[in-house]
């Protein structure tokens, strides 16, 4: 009997493909949607990898309450926990991202833990691990921590940092069989399975449509989302990931480097791609004066700091694809879904 693995929030860009490659390696597989209206649509989207063949199920259950946890937990092997609200910015209230991550992990932890589950694989973010200040020049890895108390770090820093350190915090008082292991991303670019809940391919989309007349100088660890699906499941599988931390980064570019990439790959495909590079000041000026969610971005600005992959390489036998195929693939698979604005 194939082992069973709950897949948080289904829906979504990382999850979506999750479902797909696990249901390809022959588990059973159960997700998460927060409506059970969205079902259909994540059958749809993974069946046009593979045939869920009557092993998809699904659970409805919310990361900001408590109902539907337990029974999404029953009966499951390993979980990989990959739901978590996403966006640069959070208006005015910061909690809007920070309190779901983190109570919604505890409740992912919660209801694993009761269950008796073997390990949780939970997504966090390389930005989780990384100097406060983005200029810092070096390459860091897991020891780090970024500092939850900065006043400079942006709502989305903050919150996969204090979801993440709330999931450890809780672990670190687990005495049962259950395991964590997280799995910090950087940039995640790649193919789609559908255009709803594109996550941070939107970039790519709007690149390719035009709609960005100006490349930020801006610089991305560029990691397809194929191989951090493969990275979750190594992390799930291995013996040696149990209490792990794995940063699961790509090569680093400039979005001015993805930017010729497009051009050069693409043809007349690529031609709205805009290439020119806008200072730093005058985002800083945009930022302040008329685009207000630009200020999300400002502190990546220049940004030069590097993750090392050395502990997935050593123990998940990791490695990442170069970035001008992921960036190209998801640019290729965008316009074939129609996804880029004419």
């Amino acid at each position: 009997m194939a082992e069973l693995v709950l897949v948080t929030g289904g829906s979504g860009y990382i999850a979506g493909w999750c479902v797909a490659e696990l249901l390809e390696r022959g588990y059973d597989v159960r997700t998460t949607v927060r409506d059970p209206r969205k079902a259909k649509g994540v059958t749809d989207a993974v069946s046009t990898v593979v045939d869920p063949a009557g092993r998809l199920s699904f659970a409805v259950a919310d990361l900001t309450a408590d109902e539907g946890w337990d029974t999404a937990l029953k009966d499951v092997d390993h979980v990989l926990h990959v739901a978590s609200p996403l966006g640069m910015a959070a208006g005015k209230d910061p909690d809007a991202l920070i309190v779901p991550a983190r109570d919604g992990a505890l409740r992912v932890l919660r209801a694993a833990t009761s269950a008796g589950v073997k390990r949780v694989v939970m997504t966090s973010a390389a930005n989780a691990a990384s100097p406060s200040s983005y200029a810092t020049e070096g390459v860091t890895d897991e020891t780090l921590w970024t500092d939850p108390d900065d006043p400079t770090l942006i709502p989305y820093r903050r919150s996969k940092t204090l979801a993440e350190r709330a999931a450890w915090d809780f672990m670190a008082d687990h005495d049962g069989p259950t395991e964590l292991t997280t799995v910090l991303p950087g940039a995640v670019f790649g193919p789609v399975l559908t255009t709803q809940g594109i996550g941070s391919v939107g970039i790519v989309a709007r690149m390719l449509s035009g709609e960005m007349s100006g490349i930020p100088r801006i610089g991305l660890e560029v990691v397809d989302v194929r191989d951090l699906v493969d990275a979750h499941i190594r992390a799930m599988t291995s013996p040696e990931a149990g209490g792990q931390r794995f940063l699961a980064t790509g090569e680093f570019i400039w979005m001015a480097e993805m930017a010729r990439m497009l051009r050069e790959e693409l043809g007349p495909e690529g031609s709205r791609v805009s290439i020119r590079q806008v200072p730093d000041f005058a985002v800083r000026l945009l930022a302040r004066f008329k685009d207000p969610s630009l200020r999300e971005i400002t502190p990546a600005l220049g940004r030069r700091n590097r993750h090392s992959i050395e502990k997935a390489r050593r123990l998940l036998d990791w490695q990442p694809r170069p970035a001008r195929r992921t960036v190209v693939d998801c640019a290729r698979s965008l316009i074939a879904h129609g996804a880029v604005r004419a």
